[in-house]
């Protein structure tokens, strides 16, 4: 399965052949005129908003509790009842990671009840837990589809320049290399080694992306997450889990998920967290095996 309706974008246009953003993001989203007011088959109904869309996925380290951000805002998932939509903001969360304890980063679009926010909110931060946020830098100007906060730097894709993004203050950013991908992964030892998913498979960059290249004999994984020095798991548009454990330059197909892909998340020694349209699958043997941990 190629990445055809996914959300490889380039200099703001949609790669070829791509028709909408990640799992099912209208065209709204993909222009960053959407405003979340959307009432399909997981939206609003009659007051509840249901988890769907979901673009990124992080465990916040004051409750170990995990976090899915959304189409439809920021929900709290504890895989018992139903995820609860954080400060019942439905803005729309293309982009997000977790820095610290209630420290969350994110990108996306203003949701309705942000009636003066631009569409495109470049990067904004909570420190209560997604309670509330506060823009930092970029409003109105960039949309972040993969955010990495690690050695004190923030990198970002931005989805209308096609860009990786990199800012040491989370004020000011160099623009490098334009690779239409769909998710970046940084290395926990090397602040300058920045892996891509494409769909000539995963590249490498060892110079703080300003350059990358294919790793040969890589998979075609749609999102990627980098754990520890050697260990990174990553998932292909069909399901397919890898695992590499020499940092990239191999892999091997270890698991699946039923559904389509929208975020994964490796956690601990062991845990992988993998988003679909249907449910947040869990592992706890290093993604060989899953099971529900919530129904969406």
């Amino acid at each position: 399965m190629g990445f055809g309706k996914w959300r490889f974008r380039t200099a703001g246009a949609v790669l070829a052949g791509a028709a909408v953003l990640v799992s099912g993001c209208g065209s709204g989203a993909d222009t960053g005129t959407d405003t979340g007011t959307d009432t399909d088959a997981h939206g609003d109904h009659g007051g509840h908003v249901d988890l769907a869309h979901i673009h990124g996925l992080g465990i916040n380290p004051a409750d170990g509790e995990l976090y899915a951000a959304s189409h439809h805002g920021l929900f709290l998932v504890t895989g018992e009842g139903q995820p609860e939509q954080i400060a019942g903001r439905t803005q729309d969360f293309m982009g997000f990671t977790v820095v610290g304890p209630d420290h969350f980063l994110g990108s996306g679009h203003p949701g309705p009840e942000d009636t003066e926010q631009p569409p495109h909110l470049g990067l904004i931060e909570s420190t209560d837990a997604g309670q509330t946020w506060q823009p930092l830098s970029l409003s109105g100007e960039a949309d972040f589809h993969a955010m990495e906060a690690k050695h004190d730097k923030v990198y970002g894709f931005d989805s209308q320049s096609g860009q990786i993004m990199v800012s040491d203050d989370k004020q000011s950013w160099d623009s490098r290399a334009g690779v239409p991908m769909a998710d970046i992964a940084v290395s926990p030892d090397d602040a300058d080694e920045i892996l891509a998913t494409t769909e000539q498979g995963v590249q490498r960059s060892t110079d703080g992306g300003e350059n990358f290249a294919p790793i040969d004999g890589s998979p075609t994984l749609f999102f990627i997450d980098w754990a520890d020095a050697n260990r990174l798991l990553g998932v292909s548009p069909d399901g397919q889990v890898y695992r590499s454990d020499d940092g990239g330059a191999s892999w091997s197909q270890v698991g699946s998920v039923a559904g389509g892909p929208q975020a994964i998340l490796v956690h601990d020694d062991s845990e992988v967290y993998v988003a679909t349209e249907g449910a947040i699958h869990y592992s706890d043997d290093n993604g060989e095996s899953f099971t529900v941990f919530q129904q969406l």
